[in-house]
This record gives structure tokens, C-alpha cells and sequence, in this order.
């Protein structure tokens, strides 16, 4: 629903009375947001780490040092990418950290949320792993799963 000319006037408001009393804050806001940056990360370390695949095969052709600069480059790259994925992650930022299948599975994390050390709270009451897999089974016949 697009804002009244009202609402519209007062927002310009507050914009201009925010510019004036503090600049550098309003700035800031203006400036790129945390999604833009980390895309601009992940895209950097994707190129910087194509280009250390490139030297290694050049270090395998030529000589060794060349391929170990490589290599460095391609890790450094690698470690750059995943801090940048991770971080979003935790931001809560990033629509891959809990994606859905269509056949309804998720992969939430590598599997890292939600474990529970055993014997405390939910897990205990649970049932043994092969009465769940076995209704699992019996959910899935009955919905014309297969």
C-alpha cells in the first residue's frame, strides 16, 4: 500500500531534520547495506579464487613456487568466502541457511542447530531411532509418499 502525500511530507521531514542535526549518522545510513557487502565479499573471493585455481596450474606447468602462491591465494579465498557465508548466517541474512526442498526436507546448518547433548531435556523422552524411522515409514506409505 503506497504511503499518503501526508505521510510522504512528514517522512521528507524527518529526513532533512536528521541530515541537520547529524550528517555522519545520516550517511551511514544512506551507505551500502550489510547484504550488498557480503554479496561484494563472496563475488571478490569467488574471482581471487579462480584466479589462485589459475596459478596453480601455471605453477604445475612452470615452477613450484608459483603453484604454492596459488594454492595460498585459493585458501585465503576459501577461508574469505565462508566467514562471509557464515557471517550471514548468523545475522539471520541468508535465505540458504535454512532452505527448503520440495520434497519438505531441510538442511538447517549443516546439521548444527537444534543438537541437544543426550540425556537432557527433549531427547530423553524421545523414542528408540527405530520406532520413529518405522512411523516415518508408515507416515510416509499412508500419504502416498512413494
Amino acid at each position: 500500500m503506497p504511503l499518503s502525500e501526508e505521510e510522504l511530507r512528514l517522512l521528507e521531514q524527518m529526513e532533512r531534520a536528521l541530515v541537520e542535526e547529524d550528517p555522519k549518522f545520516a550517511s551511514t545510513l544512506r551507505g551500502t547495506t550489510a547484504r550488498a557487502s557480503a554479496r561484494r565479499k563472496a563475488i571478490l573471493a569467488g574471482v581471487v579464487f579462480a584466479v589462485g585455481v589459475a596459478l596453480l596450474f601455471v605453477g604445475v606447468l612452470t615452477t613450484w613456487y608459483v603453484g604454492i602462491a596459488g594454492f595460498v591465494l585459493m585458501l585465503g579465498a576459501a577461508t574469505l568466502g565462508l566467514s562471509t557465508m557464515r557471517t550471514r548466517q548468523a545475522a539471520g541474512a541468508d535465505p540458504l541457511a535454512a532452505t527448503a526442498h520440495p520434497s519438505g526436507l531441510t538442511s538447517i546448518d549443516g546439521g548444527r542447530r537444534g543438537r541437544r547433548p543426550r540425556g537432557r531435556g527433549r531427547g530423553s523422552s524421545r523414542a528408540p531411532l527405530m520406532e520413529r524411522l518405522e512411523e516415518r515409514w508408515r507416515r510416509r506409505r499412508e500419504s502416498g509418499g512413494f
